[in-house]
């Protein structure tokens, strides 16, 4: 049975900011997670890695980052997906005051000068060019374009060398002046501190943080529909080939957003029994959810000969659930492991500052009715997310091998599109699939 923290305390300061208290009498540290409830997926058109760049820009000096690890022996980092930038800051909570005055510093006048524009542009670019690109994450940044095209989450939010080569500082003084505002963001605090001092102190550093009277909504245009085809990469050979087949799924906060989660583990499992070959192989069936409806993804990392069984079999599984609906228990094992992930998640601080800011970010319910609406799923509730799903037929796959070795496969089951060789410090590129990069969209309507 997952756990959940004691009832926090909930506040908000005159300039809009959502405090959320956790006291913890007698800890010594203080853990504190401020998140910007915009984020990539408000990156302009050609310009994707814009809210990443910016969320490396708030704290430009590494003697921050050191003065965190070595002189408190905690951590500072700033994480950035498609919804959000996260600013997470672990101390020692005598140095509370100390800890808030820096992160003023980032929030209020942040340092986004030319010289640190550059530099941060720069080493990312560096990062991303230095780094090999596993066919494993190639496979998911194709599936995720095959299925959204110029959608905002059929882009990585990461950035590439080339969308990072287009932002300039304009382009970062926009996004923070849209988005890094006190009524777009929740602070949550979790640690040996008084209320009283909290509050004192966030009035005092962050009461002057100015609001933005008009915050963007998350509304784009929709995606068209993929194309049906399976999209084929070929990359340097070798034993393995990596296959996707996506559908587009939930909302966060959509009713069926955790029956899909729990689904997700049914459909694993019935396709490690089709093909008892994926259980000595990597394989995943995952419904990742945003602000808006995300993707619901089967995957694995198979042998060459047998991609095109995979693929088969994946389908099967989609199939089988139009016949054969979700039994007991496949459902009770599947909520068993749901509750599990749960449970250890709300084990540690950072699971339940997570949780606590989920609700603002995702207008999802708290820790313990999520619980609780998990508890109370039933086979008809899978059921009727599977009917949502996949009852439209629109799917998308990818598949990244030997081209050689694969296609007559694939070409069994599906029309295959064929990628050139896939090269790991080149982006993908297709005339015939969508460049996320470079499309008009993007943009809130």
């Amino acid at each position: 049975m997952a756990q959940v923290a004691s009832e926090p305390e909930r506040g908000r300061l005159l300039n809009g900011l959502r405090v959320v208290l956790l006291p913890r009498p007698g800890e010594q540290e203080v853990l504190i997670k401020l998140r910007i409830h915009s984020g990539a997926a408000f990156d302009l058109s050609g310009k994707a890695g814009t809210m990443a760049l910016l969320g490396d820009l708030l704290f430009p000096d590494p003697t921050t980052r050191e003065y965190f690890t070595e002189e408190m022996k905690g951590r500072l980092n700033v994480a950035t997906d498609y919804d959000s930038i996260t600013i997470t800051m672990q101390g020692r909570a005598r140095e509370f005051e100390r800890m808030i005055e820096i992160l003023r510093t980032a929030l209020v006048t942040t340092q986004l000068t030319p010289e640190n524009v550059a530099k941060a542009r720069d080493g990312r670019i560096k990062v991303i060019k230095e780094t090999s690109i596993s066919p494993g994450v190639v496979a998911d940044r194709a599936i995720a374009t095959r299925l959204f095209g110029d959608y905002p989450y059929g882009r990585p939010y990461t950035g590439t060398a080339e969308s990072l080569e287009r932002i300039g500082r304009e382009d970062l003084l926009l996004a923070r002046d849209r988005f890094l505002s006190p009524n777009n963001s929740t602070v949550v605090i979790v640690g040996g501190l008084q209320t009283g001092r909290v509050l004192r102190t966030l009035r005092q550093l962050l009461g002057g943080w100015r609001k933005n009277e008009q915050i963007s909504p998350a509304t784009f245009r929709q995606p068209t529909p993929p194309d049906s085809r399976a999209l084929l990469i070929n990359a340097p050979a070798d034993q393995s080939v990596e296959i996707r087949l996506a559908v587009r799924g939930f909302a966060r906060k959509d009713p069926d957003a955790a029956a899909a989660a729990m689904l997700g583990i049914v459909m694993r499992q019935r396709w490690e029994k089709l093909l008892p070959e994926l259980t000595r192989s990597p394989v995943f069936v995952r419904h990742d959810s945003f602000t808006l409806p995300g993707i619901f993804v089967m995957g694995s990392s198979v042998d060459n000969l047998l991609a095109g069984k995979a693929l088969e079999k994946a389908q099967e599984v989609i199939k089988s659930l139009t016949v054969t609906a979700v039994s007991a228990s496949e459902l009770d094992q599947a909520r068993s492991e749901t509750l599990a992930g749960l449970n250890s998640e709300l084990s540690k601080p950072d699971g339940v500052a997570q949780a606590l800011l989920d609700v603002d970010t995702y207008g999802t319910s708290p820790a313990a009715e999520r619980i609780s609406a998990i508890n109370r799923l039933t086979p008809n509730d899978l059921q009727r997310a599977t009917t949502r799903l996949f009852n439209d037929g629109i799917k998308a796959s990818v598949v990244v091998g030997n081209s050689d070795l694969v296609k007559p496969q694939i070409e069994r089951y599906l029309k295959v599109e064929l990628m050139g060789e896939l090269k790991p410090q080149t982006p993908l590129k297709s005339d015939s699939v969508t460049k996320p990069d470079t499309q008009p969209s993007g943009k809130p309507d």
